[in-house]
């Protein structure tokens, strides 16, 4: 415990996109915390980080560095997790995850604020794990309108911005940008794209990502899903509390820098209603703001990236019910994927945990 009786915060990865995010958020909450520690690699160990208006020394990760924390924040990859945050919880700390690791030990709880919040609480094996971007995103509004009218079924397309991929991805998307800017008519032959960004290096992707979409997100997981992908469908099932749900994800890389969206079908066992949804999307408490206005004006009638990044709430809009689907409603909504897609639920559960 720190001086003057509050808990210390240590944020592993706090360097990196997410870390960083979660650093410039701490302004923005309660004084919970005494002393915050940044820690990172040896790479990093060193640096100036910036915390309330204080600069403050990166220290590198090892058990002195995690000892006497109160709660540590892994917003580090999954091999970094599977090894230190064991090593947290035997030195005393609750541990709040983001990498995926322990999603499906049973003892680990799956935790989004708004949803099940006391589940941050005295977890029995001492670490919390934080869902995907891609689930977050998504989770408050349907669970809103699953308490509503009881989901049957999802299918969902997620457009999922580069720094999914960290600093690198968002870098990468600038490199191949700067290199294929001020050549008309490139992208209209095939290859032309392929082979002016051929000497750009390796890339964290597995196609370019300027002037491109691509269709696959994480590695190869089962009956031709990627791990991205089916962590979004089981992480929908444990939060929405139905094992058995028909998910349908389809995860694509866009070149997008921050804020993720995603398009929804949702299917219920009664039949829905647009101005319904539109009422219960606004009046839960899910994070979630309804721009919908398509019916007087185009203009910021839904939402979009470019238009919603940086900022805390889910954007929700064109929300809609199709003809010949009378107990779907379609939806599309956009978050910024490094703070409610990342950072801020982790700094809500660290808060809940003490």
């Amino acid at each position: 415990m720190a001086t003057g009786g509050k808990p210390t915060l240590a944020v592993v990865g706090a360097t990196g996109v997410v870390g960083m995010s979660l650093l410039s958020l701490l302004p923005t909450r309660d004084d919970v915390w005494g002393e915050i520690r940044p820690i990172a690699s040896s790479r990093s160990a060193g640096r100036r980080v910036s915390i309330l208006g204080r600069e403050v020394v990166v220290r590198a990760l090892s058990a002195e560095s995690l000892a006497g924390a109160d709660v540590v924040v892994m917003a580090v990859p999954a091999i970094v997790s599977a090894k230190w945050a064991p090593i947290a919880v035997e030195a005393g700390a609750i541990v709040v995850d983001s990498s995926g690791t322990f999603t499906h030990t049973p003892q680990v709880p799956l935790v989004v604020s708004e949803i099940n919040p006391d589940a941050a609480r005295a977890p029995e094996s001492g670490i919390v794990a934080s869902p995907s971007a891609a689930t977050l995103m998504m989770v408050g509004a349907l669970h809103s309108l699953h308490s509503a009218w009881q989901l049957t079924s999802v299918v969902v397309t997620t457009f999922q911005a580069v720094t999914d991929a960290g600093a690198g991805g968002a870098l990468r998307l600038y490199d191949e940008t700067m290199e294929l800017a001020g050549n008309q008519g490139v992208g209209q032959s095939p290859g032309d794209v392929r082979r002016m960004l051929s000497d750009l290096g390796t890339s964290p992707f597995l196609a370019p990502i300027a002037f491109n979409v691509i269709p696959w997100v994480g590695d190869e997981a089962d009956a031709g899903a990627t791990t991205t992908e089916s962590a979004v469908r089981d992480e929908l099932r444990s939060l929405l509390r139905v094992s058995h749900l028909p998910v349908a994800v389809t995860c694509v890389q866009v070149p997008v820098v921050r804020t993720h969206s995603v398009s929804i079908h949702a299917t219920f066992a009664a039949e829905s209603d647009r101005d319904d949804a539109v009422r219960i999307l606004t009046e839960s408490s899910n994070s979630v703001v309804v721009l919908d206005d398509s019916a007087n004006s185009l203009d910021d009638a839904w939402p979009t990236p470019v238009d919603v990044v940086g900022a805390d709430p889910i954007f929700a809009g064109r929300v809609r019910r199709v003809d010949g689907f009378p107990n779907s409603i379609e939806l599309f909504i956009c978050a910024d994927n490094l703070r409610k897609g990342s950072a801020l639920n982790l700094l809500q559960i660290a808060e809940l945990a003490v």
